[in-house]
């Protein structure tokens, strides 16, 4: 009798090694599976990100940040370019509180004065501008230089007022 309740408990023992066996091998390969999917994912995500960061190189060469002869012109001044855009567009948007609207864009308002919503600065000399009303949208291309004393000027080169729609 005795004999027989080990042979059980043997194969017992057995069955439920071969079930755990069974049950772990196919968790480890689930496993596999979703990790296999996950580095296909993120390598795709990586080939993504790589061709993302071309395309903001590529657009941030118009930009005074990221045009080294720009830098090199600012700095030949003394003067620290992220100091220099900081400045100007402060100045630029204080511009949009004279009681005249600003005096850099070239347009009467249709429902009051045209202010000045973003700043671009294209290199060392000019800053692209998109100005409204609410009503009425345009841009302006301002010229910038530092003058013999020592002062930022600025000044309107061209401007363009898109049409009502």
């Amino acid at each position: 009798m005795r004999s027989k309740i080990f042979m059980y408990l043997f194969f017992f023992s057995l069955l439920l090694l071969l079930f755990l066996f069974m049950n772990q091998k196919s968790v480890y390969e689930s496993q596999e599976r979703k990790i296999s999917s996950l580095t296909t994912q993120n390598m795709r995500a990586e080939d993504d990100m790589a061709g993302l960061q071309e395309q903001v190189a590529e657009l941030n060469y118009f930009t005074l940040q990221g045009n080294d002869n720009a830098m090199s012109y600012i700095d030949r001044l003394g003067l620290d370019p992220m100091a220099v855009e900081q400045e100007l567009s402060d100045r630029i948007y204080d511009l949009n509180l004279e009681p005249e609207g600003n005096p850099l864009v070239p347009f009467e308002g249709k429902q009051g004065n045209l202010r000045i919503n973003k700043l671009r600065f294209l290199n060392h000399r000019w800053i692209q501008a998109d100005f409204s009303d609410g009503a009425t949208w345009g841009e302006v291309l301002i010229e910038y230089f530092y003058d013999e004393n020592n002062q930022w000027q600025l000044e309107t080169i061209s401007s363009v007022l898109y049409p009502e729609s």
